[in-house]
């Protein structure tokens, strides 16, 4: 199982490296930054750029499990039963710093009926993720981590951030490769498209 994790990160960051990856002070291979920061106008009003893509559509909710600083864990699977926003950033990410605010704003606004779920993929310097979201006002986002780039290998992430978007039944609608405005109205459309499909 050891053998297997590692081999699996291991091609992971082979992956990283072929497609053009961005290293982390550490110096280990992790997906890079999305180039997310577009020139003003040339994308939406924070410069925020990325794409749409539905081809997983119906996917089932890997089984992971997420840690924190402090040691407490958490299944994926156990937050199942509402939709589920997982993004998945980090603190050298450029986009995923600018995008931060909107996911704690829309984390607010939903929280009856949609659960935000940010997984740091820093794999160095992990103490630093909690004050680093206390710094930048964060006050409905949790500090969950993911050091092993587990997530990233599953999802084949070449770049951050990338956010997938779960049905309350633990399915995947879609996900979003690229920075985004989670406070606008294209959101809520993105949002509808799970409870279209599941009402009530």
């Amino acid at each position: 199982m050891l053998l297997s994790r590692s081999l699996n990160l291991a091609v992971l960051g082979l992956a990283v490296v072929l497609a053009g990856c961005n290293r982390e002070s550490g110096g280990k291979a992790q997906p890079q930054a999305s180039p997310g920061a577009s020139p003003p106008g040339a994308a939406g009003p924070n410069g925020l750029s990325g794409m749409i893509d539905r081809s997983h559509k119906g996917s089932a909710m890997p089984a992971f499990t997420l840690t924190d600083q402090s040691g407490r864990t958490a299944q994926l699977a156990s937050f199942k039963g509402r939709p589920l926003l997982v993004n998945l950033w980090a603190t050298w990410c450029a986009p995923c710093v600018i995008e931060l605010p909107m996911l704690d704003r829309l984390a607010a606004d939903r929280a009856g009926s949609l659960k935000v779920l940010t997984v740091s993929q820093d794999m160095a310097n992990t103490q630093k993720v909690a004050p680093f979201l206390a710094g930048k006002g964060v006050t409905h986002l949790e500090p969950w981590l993911d050091p092993g780039g587990d997530l990233a290998f599953h999802y084949a992430a070449e770049t951050l951030p990338i956010t997938i978007y779960y049905d309350a039944q633990g399915r995947e609608v879609w996900r979003y490769a690229g920075g985004h405005d989670w406070t606008s109205a294209e959101t809520a459309k993105m949002l509808a498209e799970a409870e279209k499909e599941n009402p009530g």
